[in-house]
């Protein structure tokens, strides 16, 4: 499976995002990861619908909209996408999942299921038939600059092999959260398919962003586990 780089729109300057957009799509991203939180499902909160909307109309790069609100369902119908963008919400954030992931997919764009830490590979067995991407997070998630926590490398590994045996080797896995050029490498190894890269790796004060994506790739490229 293709190796695929998802730029977080959270590490951008938010005071020239136009800009910073632009210099996004030079660096030959693959996907635009934009964070929308509540305050709820996790303490921050940051980008909202009506700029997701306007990220839309101004770029053709695919959306990576990762939804961290309780009942995700009462917004979906907020977002002006496409068959080309994926929208991952989280296993515990309503008590009825399928339902939002069945209203993903019934607009005709791709879904994905978010795990938390110390949330259980095996919730993905019964949202298989609804999702297009499993999403591991590999901190906490709500705030960038997190270290990766100790068990990300295992929750991977282990969310690829479940999902090949469930004859599913076709879903990719997404991983999010301090995603250094080390961390990915280390993650792609076991099963990772799609980098969410922000502070760590692609938005690096006094470096170019095309620069730093095109050492990514190469570093993926290149790495061999010992």
């Amino acid at each position: 499976m293709k190796k695929l780089i998802s730029a977080s729109l959270m590490c951008a300057d938010l005071m020239n995002l136009q800009t910073s957009i632009d210099e996004i799509a030079d660096s030959g991203v693959d996907l635009l990861h934009i964070d929308i939180m509540d305050g709820s499902f996790v303490p921050n909160i940051t980008l909202g619908f009506d700029l997701v909307n306007a990220v839309k109309n101004y770029t053709d790069i695919p959306l990576d909209i990762h939804m961290m609100v309780n009942e995700p369902l009462r917004f979906i119908d907020r977002m002006n996408l496409d068959k080309n963008d994926i929208v991952s919400v989280h296993y515990e954030s309503d008590i009825h999942i399928h339902r939002t992931l069945e209203a993903i997919k019934n607009k005709g764009i791709k879904a994905g299921l978010a795990l938390n830490p110390q949330t259980p590979v095996n919730c993905l067995e019964c949202m298989i038939d609804y999702i297009d991407m499993a999403l591991i997070m590999t901190v906490s998630p709500g705030f960038a600059g997190q270290k990766m926590f100790s068990g990300a490398h295992i929750k991977t590994v282990s969310a690829r092999q479940f999902l090949n045996n469930l004859g599913r080797a076709d879903i990719p896995i997404e991983v999010d959260g301090n995603i250094s050029p080390e961390n990915g490498c280390k993650l792609s190894v076991y099963g990772a398919d799609i980098f969410v890269l922000g502070t760590s790796s692609l938005f690096i004060k006094g470096k170019d962003m095309k620069q730093s994506a095109a050492e990514f790739r190469a570093a993926l490229k290149e790495f061999r586990y010992v």
